[in-house]
């Protein structure tokens, strides 16, 4: 009887050691893994905002470097949101913002749109979007150069009137078959750019609101 009692106890001894050991595996393989995915995941971010601000226009560790904004319909944000900053020489060069235009034909689009110190745009990116492959996906770099007709534009170029598509009266060309993605992407820049009108002084970190 003490025998098999013995034996109980070696193994239960034996299955908690094992207990043990299998549980910090565990935690050091997802430790591991954590680390790896975050800076993949930070990788990945960085080589976007680099496809709108050069790293030859800023010094600073751009993806640490961010603002943490309120939530504001201008940029479709209903969650706090980050800006990121791009300085040379402790002088903001340009921000890049985390915009949704909430209203594309199959639902959120997802962007970065990266505005230079002196108002205009330095460049817009598509991170993520549901639009129908072949129309809506004509906003994507590797699809066409649509998006690259951002550059350089401004609250006052084009005018007010004309941040449309040229079907309702503005400037920028819609896609064969699809107006509502280019629609929703022209009004969500548009309104990007209210937002950095109206916060530039905090944003350039020129003064306090």
């Amino acid at each position: 009887m003490m025998h098999q009692g013995k034996q109980i106890l070696v193994t239960g001894l034996l299955l908690m050691l094992f207990a043990t050991i299998g549980t910090s595996l565990v935690g050091i393989t997802y430790e591991t893994t954590a680390e790896k995915i975050a800076d993949n995941e930070r990788r990945a971010m960085l080589r976007s905002l680099n496809q709108i601000i050069p790293p030859e226009r800023y010094n600073n560790d751009l993806i640490s470097t961010v603002l943490t904004l309120e939530p504001d319909e201008r940029l479709g944000q209903k969650e706090p949101s980050l800006a990121y900053l791009a300085k040379k020489d402790a002088t903001t060069t340009a921000v890049i913002f985390s915009v949704i235009a909430p209203d594309g034909y199959s639902g959120a689009i997802k962007m970065l749109i990266g505005i230079n110190a002196d108002a205009s745009l330095a460049g817009v990116r598509v991170v993520s979007h549901k639009e129908t492959p072949g129309l809506g996906d004509v906003m994507e770099l590797k699809r066409s150069d649509w998006i690259l007709g951002f550059n350089g534009k401004s609250l006052d170029n084009p005018d007010t009137s004309n941040w449309k598509v040229k079907r309702d009266g503005g400037e920028f060309d819609q896609f064969t078959g699809a107006t509502i993605t280019p629609r929703a992407v022209v009004k969500a820049v548009h309104h990007c750019l209210l937002y950095f009108s109206a916060h530039k002084k905090r944003l350039l970190g020129t003064a306090d609101e």
